[in-house]
């Protein structure tokens, strides 16, 4: 049971969203723009990735969920390569430069200031652009405060993640600016 009452039944951030549809749709759009957005040159797996893996680290058990399944229907993979990608993603095989930049994203979890030149450096020499990196941070810094609003007001998340990966595909078409927060 949340802490507070949501005057609703919605899982994960749906929750507080309804509850305060005037933030929650600033917080869609800013999710629409990171993780859904075409003017990108990170597909939207790799960000929605990025998302997952810093939900992960930051054990919010809804977030890397539903961004896991995102990043699994986006990479036509399935949810064990994401597990595996959260647990060790060096030990996987992804692209060195997704590598590079979720330890960038893995040092923005733990304080912005954990995040040092040699990582950028590292990143840059893989291939990796000034607006990746920036968005990298940027995505990282935003799960962190979703994962905290999730979490701080002890929402309640489906334990079967099986609803998170029958919904990535309506969510992948949809996007997140469109979410209407009066359902």
């Amino acid at each position: 049971m949340a802490f507070i009452n949501l005057q609703n039944d919605l899982p994960g951030i749906r929750g507080p969203m309804q509850y305060s549809p005037e933030t929650g749709e600033a917080l869609n759009e800013l999710a629409e723009i990171l993780l859904h957005d075409d003017n990108n040159t990170l597909s939207r797996g790799e960000r929605e990735m990025i998302g997952a893996y810093v939900s992960s680290q930051n054990d919010c058990f809804y977030c890397q969920n539903v961004h896991g399944a995102l990043a699994q229907y986006y990479f036509e993979c399935d949810m064990q390569l994401i597990d595996d990608i959260k647990k060790d993603y060096e030990s996987t095989s992804i692209s060195p430069k997704l590598k590079a930049l979720l330890s960038i994203a893995g040092s923005v979890q733990k304080g912005g200031r954990h995040v040092t030149p040699a990582q950028i450096e590292h990143a840059k020499n893989l291939g990796a652009t000034d607006k990746e990196i920036h968005d990298t941070v940027l995505i990282a810094a935003a799960f962190c405060m979703f994962n905290r609003y999730v979490d701080g007001l002890n929402t309640w998340a489906p334990q079967d993640r099986n609803v998170y990966v029958e919904r990535a595909a309506m969510r992948a078409k949809e996007g997140y600016a469109n979410i209407n927060l009066n359902k």
